[in-house]
């Protein structure tokens, strides 16, 4: 059975849908003001994987994931350039349907963008107001009271008093608490604005989530999803705006994926120490990316550096090399030892890394296969693709991969017409300008393999 670590109540616990054979699954997205960074991607690729999980076991799954496309920083960066609000996120909600498309992550079912849900917001916050759990401040920002909430800090492990702890409210505070936070930020000039019944503004970024998740999945839903970061205070504001309009608890699963860390510090763009996705692109594949972030448990850091995506690089060859010469198109092999270590891997927390350790047992079957059994070597070939499609990964055929693409050198038409003039050099015993051609192309990264008198080519 699936278990599924829950940050709410900090432990693993069997997954049991509100309705059986269907799940329903919120996960926090991007805020559309620039590329998005590896740390985007992890929660991209994260959530795909446990989206693609889910469909494995054959749950039927509504996979929403917001758009931020209202914010401080949007509104600050459109000023920045010189163009509208709506130019701007347009622009970067395209770039990050072009990564995700790069990565393989598949869209999820529901994308709502937070200015396309006003109307839900004001009414949330309306209630939240009516029930003593929101007030209006005297700058006309509408507050939550946290101090109404019992349970406030559950998801987190925080007390109010240590909270407060150190915080003081300036002379001229208009919260009652300097925990509260604000709902509703009144219109500014030169600023987007709504009409309410409380004044003029816009939403907090707290509310959008909380509208969007039970206007789109019901007022209590089966996983939220997100990266560790927004555990506090987003997703523990959430729960006191949602279940404070409800009454009743609103996710069964908390899910919390870890950070992307560069030399020990979280990668993230206020700390400056952020590589877009299109930067890594530039010198790796996409799946070398993605394969990196699944093999380490999506709970625990990764740590970026080119090592890491070196062995990704190294780790996917000796997987592609394993369904070389072999028949894939073959029923894969069936109850195997492999397919039943695979799913108690990923039943265990969507623990990848041990699934992908299954996945090279099963590459050094069919090598073993190879030379003894041509039928059972494709079998499990075809096994071992099935499987890694579940993770996204093998998605290509293997003499893509091992050629892969230029990124600036040669193009494959230019390796194959110098290829072609190498053999005729061969054939006429002009070894000389045959090692040239070789040598050329080694300079370039291109390794050449002579095979029974066929000559195949991959990038090194």
């Amino acid at each position: 059975m699936l278990q599924i670590y829950n940050s709410l109540t900090r432990q693993k616990e069997i997954f049991t849908p509100l309705e059986a054979g269907k799940v329903r699954m919120y996960v926090c997205g991007m805020t559309v003001y620039d590329y998005c960074h590896l740390g985007h991607a992890r929660v991209m690729v994260v959530f795909d994987m446990v989206y693609r999980y889910l469909q494995a076991l054959g749950y039927d799954v509504t996979y929403v994931r917001n758009i931020t496309d209202i914010d401080d920083k949007i509104i600050k960066r459109a000023n920045e350039n010189g163009e509208t609000i709506q130019a701007l996120t347009a622009r970067f909600i395209q770039a990050m349907y072009e990564d995700e498309a790069a990565l393989q992550v598949l869209r999820p079912n529901l994308e709502p963008k937070a200015t396309e849900y006003i109307p839900a917001m004001q009414a949330m916050i309306q209630t939240l107001i009516t029930k003593g759990l929101a007030y209006v401040g005297s700058n006309q920002d509408v507050y939550y009271d946290v101090s109404e909430f019992v349970g406030y800090g559950k998801l987190s492990g925080r007390k109010l008093e240590d909270l407060r702890a150190g915080e003081r409210i300036a002379i001229d505070e208009v919260k009652n608490d300097p925990l509260d936070f604000v709902l509703w930020k009144a219109a500014k000039p030169q600023e987007p604005a709504w009409a309410a019944s409380w004044g003029q503004g816009r939403p907090g970024w707290h509310i959008e989530c909380s509208a969007m998740s039970t206007k789109l999945l019901g007022e209590q839903f089966d996983i939220h999803g997100g990266g560790h970061d927004l555990q506090f205070p987003h997703h523990e504001n959430e729960i006191a705006q949602t279940e404070g309009c409800t009454g009743h608890q609103s996710v069964n699963y908390w899910m919390h994926n870890g950070f992307v860390r560069i030399d020990g510090e979280k990668m993230s763009k206020s700390l400056g120490n952020f590589f877009t996705v299109r930067e890594i692109l530039e010198h790796y594949k996409a799946e070398e990316v993605r394969f990196f972030l699944l093999n380490s448990h999506y709970r625990s850091p990764v740590n970026y550096s080119t090592e890491t995506l070196d062995h990704a690089r190294n780790s996917l060859t000796r997987l592609y090399t394993a369904l070389r010469d072999v028949n894939l198109n073959v029923t894969p092999a069936l109850d195997t030892a492999y397919e039943q270590r695979f799913h108690t891997a990923m039943q265990d927390d969507f623990n990848t890394p041990e699934a992908i350790a299954v996945l090279f047992d099963l590459a050094r079957e069919i090598n073993r296969l190879s030379h003894e059994n041509a039928e059972s070597a494709s079998t499990h070939a075809a096994l071992l693709k099935q499987l890694a499609s579940v993770l996204g990964l093998l998605n290509s055929d293997s003499e893509t991969w091992f050629k892969g693409d230029s990124k600036g050198g040669f193009a494959d038409s230019a390796i194959e017409a110098l290829i072609q003039q190498r053999n005729e050099a061969r054939a006429t015993k002009q070894w000389a300008e045959s090692d040239r051609i070789r040598d050329e192309l080694k300079a370039q990264g291109i390794l050449l393999e002579d095979k029974s008198g066929v000559t195949t080519w991959k990038r090194g």
